[in-house]
């Protein structure tokens, strides 16, 4: 008896683990900017922060960045700006779960970056 308890326990632990592992969203990705204190060409600096909130991996991100302007040069590494859509390019690397990725641009007030689609993956 205790061998099948010990049994159905594995499984049901098993079973949460995966299950953890596989929920993950698009609304893992926390968007969070604040002001840097600087000023770039007369506009004010923003620090824009994107956090993977879920333990999966997220490929290929893309941005809602539709009227986004910026008088500072953003990195083509970190985001690439494609009309209406930032694709999120980290380098390369996909976002793994709970990293951050940050970076900064100036413009008259913050921009409401939103996450569109991504493609989760979950090992």
């Amino acid at each position: 008896m205790a061998a099948i308890l010990k049994f159905l326990a594995a499984i049901m632990l098993f079973t949460i683990i995966t299950k953890g592992n596989c929920q993950c969203t698009l609304d893992d990705i926390k968007v969070s900017q604040s002001q840097t204190g600087k000023t770039v060409p007369n506009k004010q600096e923003w620090r824009l922060t994107l956090n993977n909130t879920c333990i999966c991996t997220q490929l290929g991100l893309k941005l809602s960045c539709k009227g986004f302007q910026t008088v500072e040069p953003i990195d083509p590494s970190i985001i690439a700006i494609s009309g209406d859509e930032c694709t999120v390019v980290n380098n390369g690397n996909p976002f793994y779960g709970f990293t951050t990725l940050s970076f900064n641009y100036a413009w008259d007030t913050s921009f409401p970056f939103k996450p569109i689609s991504s493609q989760i993956s979950c090992s």
